[in-house]
């Protein structure tokens, strides 16, 4: 039981165990590593005035010196011509598991309102604009016709898997149907790692796009070894701070106190037991970095893809190399290990839908066991109890610009090392956030919702999640069942004739009644908290502690 409840843990949970406590320095620096031709860059604080950040740069092997934060910005920007490119990148959608074939599926993704639906003639999922030319309505609404066409459902016209209209009924015989302003856009797409990818440019010289370039592959997840449980979540706050969440490990013990079993240091420092992490990152480009946490090591693969190995990766290199193309003839370590994987997928500003899953060829009988939707209980109160506060941080980040993440926030200890590593690449190589194009052009941050409605799980995760979606159908079919069974026995025992025998027979068909109201009302209960609403209150978990 002791390693089913450890495994649970890492099912839930996208940060690794560590287990060497550090001690604190007198100074501590958030140390960033770049190659040794870069030197190092760390950021620290003026002890004059702790407010005041500072960046020091040291090459490999000379002395370092002192320079302000605008010059650093300054001399990037000589140094650095290139500019990431956000629309010329794969971008996920959904994992397969998540996709029903016989209905068309809206999302939205890097500012981008797709419609995917899978083309039964060619056994692909295809992935359309989700806008009819004839009048602009969304063809998520629509259907798969019994020929395998996207019908648009507001006046029936269809489209085949390359996007041409095959018909128009309003028409006399004109073949209207066929004009290219009859057409839908389709973008690219492709299936690893079995999710959904899409290429959100779709002119058609992006047509064969995945000839010359593939969205990253970890192996591991589809290593039949290995057990696989995916699962989705829309996110209330933005792609930037989402990912800033999973490379910092320290908030752990904090956020999701009494939730995540986290190791518990020798000396503890405090009752949650937090403690000194030595982080950092190597190898940094513009398709982003490599991570370290004492001796565990990850990759970040920009836009989305970051990974986390809490033992030693299977090859070590630069981040280009880090997620490489499927190759059949590669073979996997038999070593005993998990990893850590995050797709974290930018929507739209203060909104981002997260993939995650932990690949473990240990003990994978489990996840046979358990059923998916009993795991995702636990994953998504984790998502729940840290929600609110990156939420607000987001909005309060946002009111000193994306570029000043050194200015609003003091980081002054290697726990920062990887976030702070990750805002230094969104700062040289896109300005400090996502650039979302002609899309969202100086609009402000949603406001902030109603806190039920904040941390709702039906519409954020529920209805996205095929495992989840047949539970939550099968527990309302049971709580009505008990509830039909309650009344109607107590009907019966209403029409049951008086008598010493009847009479003890009335007052056990009445407890059974009473037993299945009972239960119906306690369903009732587990339902609303696990799939729609769960408030994560840190002051009452805290207050229920005992102990130092």
């Amino acid at each position: 039981m002791a390693a089913q409840h450890t495994m649970m843990t890492m099912l839930s949970t996208g940060i690794p165990k560590v287990n060497s406590p550090n001690t604190y320095q007198n100074r501590i620096n958030a140390c960033v590593l770049l190659p040794p031709s870069a030197g190092s860059t760390c950021l620290s604080y003026n002890r004059r005035n702790p407010t005041t950040p500072v960046m020091c740069i040291s090459a490999a092997a000379a002395s370092s010196s002192t320079i302000s934060i605008d010059e650093v910005k300054e001399e990037e920007k000589e140094i650095v011509a290139e500019k990431f490119d956000w629309y010329a990148q794969w971008y996920p959608v959904m994992p397969v598991c998540d996709l029903d074939k016989t209905k068309p599926h809206a999302k939205r993704v890097i500012g981008l309102d797709v419609v995917v639906w899978w083309d039964k003639n060619d056994s692909q999922w295809k992935v359309f604009d989700d806008l009819c030319p004839h009048r602009l309505a969304p063809l998520s609404e629509g259907r798969i016709d019994h020929l395998g066409r996207l019908q648009c459902v507001y006046h029936g016209w269809c489209f085949n898997a390359s996007g041409q209209c095959q018909l128009i009924p309003q028409t006399d015989g004109a073949p209207v149907h066929k004009s290219k302003r009859a057409c839908v856009a389709v973008y690219p797409s492709t299936v690893q790692n079995n999710i959904v990818w899409f290429w959100p440019n779709s002119d058609p010289k992006f047509k064969d796009i995945l000839n010359n370039k593939k969205p990253p592959f970890l192996p591991e997840l589809d290593d039949p070894s290995y057990s696989n449980i995916v699962t989705n979540r829309e996110i209330n706050y933005g792609y930037e701070f989402l990912l800033e969440n999973l490379m910092d490990p320290a908030h752990l013990p904090y956020a999701h106190y009494g939730i995540l079993e986290t190791p518990t240091p020798k000396v503890k420092a405090d009752r949650e037991g937090g403690r000194p992490l030595n982080l950092g990152i190597k190898h940094m480009d513009i398709n982003g970095f490599s991570t370290e946490l004492e001796g565990s090591s990850g990759n970040f693969f920009a836009p989305c893809f970051f990974y986390y190995y809490p033992f030693t990766p299977p090859e070590n290199g630069s981040v280009s190399s880090a997620v490489a193309n499927k190759d059949s003839s590669g073979s996997m370590s038999t070593q005993k290990r998990p990893v850590l994987v995050f797709i974290c997928i930018p929507v739209s500003p203060g909104k981002s839908r997260l993939i995650w899953s932990v690949p473990r060829n240990f003990p994978v009988w489990i996840d046979r066991i358990i059923p998916r939707w009993v795991l995702h209980l636990t994953q998504n109160l984790i998502v729940d109890s840290d929600l609110y506060l990156l939420h607000v941080e987001e909005r309060k980040m946002m009111e000193f610009g994306p570029t000043n993440w050194q200015k609003a926030c003091f980081v002054p200890t290697k726990s920062d090392g990887v976030l702070i590593g990750y805002r230094r690449w969104l700062n040289k190589y896109s300005q400090g956030q996502v650039d979302w194009g002609s899309k969202f052009n100086g609009e402000a941050l949603p406001p902030t919702p109603p806190r039920e409605e904040l941390l709702d799980r039906y519409w954020t995760h529920v209805v996205n999640c095929s495992s989840c979606s047949a539970a939550y159908k099968g527990l309302n079919i049971a709580k009505k069942a008990l509830e039909v069974i309650a009344f109607g026995l107590i009907g019966v025992v209403g029409l049951t004739k008086q008598g010493m025998r009847i009479t003890i027979q009335q007052t056990s068909i009445f407890t059974m009644a009473i037993l299945c109201y009972v239960a119906s009302k306690w369903l009732s209960q587990f339902i609303y908290k696990n799939f729609h609403f769960h408030d994560y209150n840190h002051a009452h978990v805290l207050g229920n502690c005992t102990g130092n």
